[in-house]
C-alpha cells in the first residue's frame, strides 16, 4: 500500500472520476491535496484524519513576515 490514494480509491472517496471534480470535493471537505496535471494526489493520512474529525492545518509556505 502506498502513501497516496490510487485513482480507484479517489473515485470511491469522492464519487467523481475527473480530477477537477475530485479536487473541488476535497477542497470543500478541507482535505489537503495537490493537482498534478490530470491527477489528484492526496495522502491516506489526511483522509484518515478527516474521517476521525481532526482539524487539518494547510500550510501556505514560510511566513516571512514573522521573521525578525
Amino acid at each position: 500500500m502506498t502513501e497516496f490514494l490510487n485513482p480507484q480509491e479517489m473515485h470511491a472517496l469522492t464519487s467523481y472520476a475527473r480530477a477537477g471534480q475530485q479536487s473541488e470535493w476535497l477542497k470543500t471537505k478541507g482535505i489537503p491535496h495537490r493537482v498534478d496535471g490530470r491527477r489528484v494526489i492526496v495522502s491516506r493520512e489526511h483522509v484518515r484524519n478527516w474521517l476521525e474529525g481532526r482539524t487539518m492545518v494547510v500550510s501556505r509556505g514560510l511566513n516571512t513576515a514573522a521573521i525578525k
